[in-house]
């Protein structure tokens, strides 16, 4: 019985593999022609929210923490990233990567006083350094206000690769979300990812079995943080400009309406998700305060027919991981 289960095991691994291998290829595949078929700046938005959306999957998805702020850390590394590359004249790459350490470093200070509570405790600990950031962009001279940092220069990055082109600039943020997303996945596989799993079904026993959980949470919140940072400032180039919409409390909701729509704890529900709900945004931009009535709509929609997002009940209904 034990070698038949280990068997019947290592046969769903194996098609889990495979599944996985498909839908990465189909992705990508997509990502491609997408193009072709749509306005080239809506898909590299979409890419940019759906990496966010990813880095915070990693976190609730998979170490079992809420962060209703996670906003700071996309909308701090939009601001960073944006001044770097247009007063301090970085090279976009440059500029991407002083973003990201800005959101790291914010991740760190953060997560050290967050994860020391947890539920409900821990979202509203998040919330609150979000609302201290958002206070901070609004005052400090650096981020202009209600302005919000205009005209960012997209420049050369690595000195070479003109960002002015747009197709150039849809290769870049290919290159970005896919290599951010692989990130993730590759964690999520890791032994490191099946510690933040043990932790997140039974953290007394994972503690008891020697495991430090407050030190792995951390590292998960930091990762976090530093994937959402690289998604903001990505999205500070595509865009040319850095607002507080990128840290306001409604955007943390908008990835939160991601993830679940899409499916939270699955590889692809968060990327499904902000493609979904960024699309809403642009196409149904003419029926203006509606917008949110309308997300608000699919939202309670896909909780009662998708109680496992989109690509979770996918999965569920043929039995692989997603």
């Amino acid at each position: 019985m034990a070698l038949e289960a280990a068997v019947a095991a290592a046969d769903m691994t194996s098609k889990d593999r495979r599944v996985s291998a498909i839908a990465f290829v189909i992705m990508v595949a997509l990502i491609v022609i997408a193009p072709f078929f749509a306005y080239p700046f809506f898909v590299m938005q979409a890419m940019c929210f759906a990496l966010f959306a990813c880095a915070f999957n990693l976190l609730i998805g998979y170490a079992n923490l809420l962060s209703l702020g996670h906003a700071m850390f996309f909308g701090l590394a939009s601001y960073v990233c944006a001044h770097a590359a247009k007063v301090w004249g970085l090279e976009p790459v440059s500029a991407i990567t002083v973003g990201v350490a800005a959101s790291a470093a914010l991740g760190f200070v953060t997560g050290a006083l967050a994860i020391r509570s947890a539920g409900i405790y821990f979202a509203m600990v998040t919330v609150a350094f979000s609302q201290m950031v958002f206070f901070v962009c609004v005052e400090a001279p650096f981020t202009h206000g209600e302005d919000g940092i205009q005209a960012v220069p997209q420049g050369r990055a690595l000195g070479f690769i003109d960002l002015s082109n747009p197709w150039i600039l849809y290769c870049f943020v290919a290159v970005v979300f896919l290599f951010g997303f692989l990130v993730v996945q590759r964690a999520v596989n890791s032994p490191f990812g099946e510690i933040l799993k043990a932790i997140r079904e039974n953290e007394p026993r994972a503690v008891s079995l020697g495991y430090r959980a407050l030190q792995y949470k951390l590292a998960a919140f930091v990762l976090s943080a530093v994937i959402a940072g690289l998604a903001g400032a990505t999205k500070a180039l595509v865009v040319q400009n850095a607002s507080l919409t990128d840290v306001s409390f409604s955007t943390s909701g908008e990835v939160v309406l991601m993830t679940l729509v899409g499916g939270m704890g699955t590889f692809y529900g968060p990327v499904v998700g902000a493609l979904i709900v960024i699309a809403m945004q642009n196409y149904l931009a003419q029926f203006g305060e509606w917008v949110t009535v309308i997300q608000g709509v699919v939202f309670v929609a896909c909780v009662l027919a998708f109680r496992r997002g989109i690509v979770g009940e996918l999965a569920a209904r043929a039995k692989v991981s997603l």
